[in-house]
C-alpha cells in the first residue's frame, strides 16, 4: 500500500494521523480507504465530482479532491486535502450563510445568463459553471454506501418519488416484504404532488447528506465534508439535520434569512426525512422501521 501510493502521489513522505483510515501525505492531503469492493471505486468518485462540483461555486469550503486510486483487490483510496477540523461552534451562523449560498449558486447562474443573452454583442458568459436546469447529477453519487440514481429529470416531484423514495422502498420490499410499508406507500405516493403545490422549485446543488457528522471548523471557518450531492430542491438539504442534531438555531436563523421558509416547508421536511429513515432502514435494519412508518402515518391525512 505504501509503496503504491508513493508512486500514485508521487511523493516520498507518508506520516500516519493516528487512525486506521487516515494518513498525512507531505502535510498537505489525508486518505480515506474503503475496502468494500462492490462500492468503494463509485463511492469515492461520487464523493470526488461532489467536491469539485461544490468547490467551483465558492460558497462553503470542503476538501480539496485530489486523486482516487483503484486497488488490486478491488477496493479504493481517496486522497483529498487535509484540514485539522474541530467541533463546529462559533461558525454555526457563517453556515448557515454558506450553506444559503451554495444553494442559491444555481439561480443566479441562471440570472447572470439572462443578462448576459440580453446584452447587445454579448453570448453566454465563460463562467466555470453553467446554469443547470434539471434536477440529478452527472455521475453516481453515495447516501452511505448505496448508489443514488441520478439520471436527470425536469421534475422535481418525479425526480424525488422516483429516484430516491421509490428505490429505498424497492430495496425493503426485497429484504423484509413489509405489507404495512407497501400499503402506506401507496397511498402516500397519491399525496405527495399536493405537498408542492404552488411552490417554485429551481434545482439547487446541495451537499446531499449533511448531517452533524458531516460538519466541522477550521481556525477561520466552517468546512462539510463527505457530500453526496445532485441538484435538487433546497429543502431537502435541512432534513436530516432535524434527525441527528448538531446544527444550533444560528445555523437555521442564517440560513432562512436568506432562504426563506415557503409555505408547506414543514411538511415537505416531514418527507425528505422519510427519505433518510428509508435509507437508514436499508443500512443498519429495523430499528428504523417505527420512524419510518410513523413518518408515513404522519403524512397521510
Amino acid at each position: 500500500m505504501e509503496s503504491l501510493l508513493k508512486r500514485e502521489l508521487n511523493t516520498v513522505t507518508l506520516k500516519a494521523l493516528g487512525h486506521a483510515a487516515a494518513v498525512l501525505m507531505d502535510l498537505d492531503f489525508c486518505l480515506k480507504i474503503e475496502m468494500c469492493k462492490l462500492v468503494a471505486k463509485k463511492m469515492f468518485d461520487g464523493e470526488m465530482a461532489s467536491l469539485e462540483a461544490i468547490l467551483k461555486t465558492s460558497t462553503v469550503r470542503v476538501p480539496k479532491p485530489v486523486k482516487v486510486i483503484s486497488l488490486s483487490d478491488g477496493g479504493a483510496v481517496f486522497v483529498m486535502e487535509h484540514f485539522d477540523i474541530h467541533s463546529l461552534n462559533r461558525y454555526m451562523a457563517t453556515l448557515g450563510e454558506q450553506l444559503a449560498d451554495l444553494h442559491l449558486h444555481n439561480a443566479k447562474l441562471k440570472e447572470q445568463q439572462r443578462k448576459d443573452v440580453q446584452t447587445a454583442g454579448k453570448g453566454p458568459g465563460q463562467s466555470e459553471m453553467q446554469y443547470v436546469n434539471k434536477f440529478g447529477f452527472h455521475i453516481t453519487t453515495c447516501c452511505g454506501y448505496l448508489p443514488q440514481h441520478n439520471d436527470w429529470q425536469s421534475d422535481w416531484v418525479n425526480f424525488f418519488t422516483q429516484q430516491r423514495l421509490q428505490v429505498q422502498l424497492d430495496l425493503i420490499e426485497k429484504e423484509y416484504g413489509d405489507r404495512e410499508v407497501r400499503d402506506l406507500w401507496s397511498k402516500l405516493q397519491l399525496k405527495i404532488p399536493a405537498l408542492f403545490h404552488d411552490i417554485e422549485i429551481m434545482p439547487a446543488l446541495l451537499h446531499g447528506d449533511l448531517w452533524g457528522g458531516n460538519i466541522g471548523q477550521v481556525e477561520d471557518g466552517p468546512v462539510i465534508f463527505d457530500p453526496a450531492s445532485f441538484y435538487g430542491h433546497s429543502e431537502f438539504e435541512l432534513a436530516i439535520s432535524g434527525i441527528f442534531g448538531g446544527f444550533g438555531t444560528a445555523f437555521y436563523t442564517a440560513y432562512h434569512n436568506k432562504i426563506p421558509k415557503a409555505p408547506g416547508f414543514e411538511k415537505r421536511l416531514k418527507l425528505y426525512q422519510l427519505f433518510h429513515y428509508l435509507n437508514h432502514w436499508n443500512h443498519f435494519g429495523t430499528g428504523y422501521r417505527g420512524s419510518s412508518v410513523s413518518t408515513m402515518k404522519a403524512l397521510i391525512p
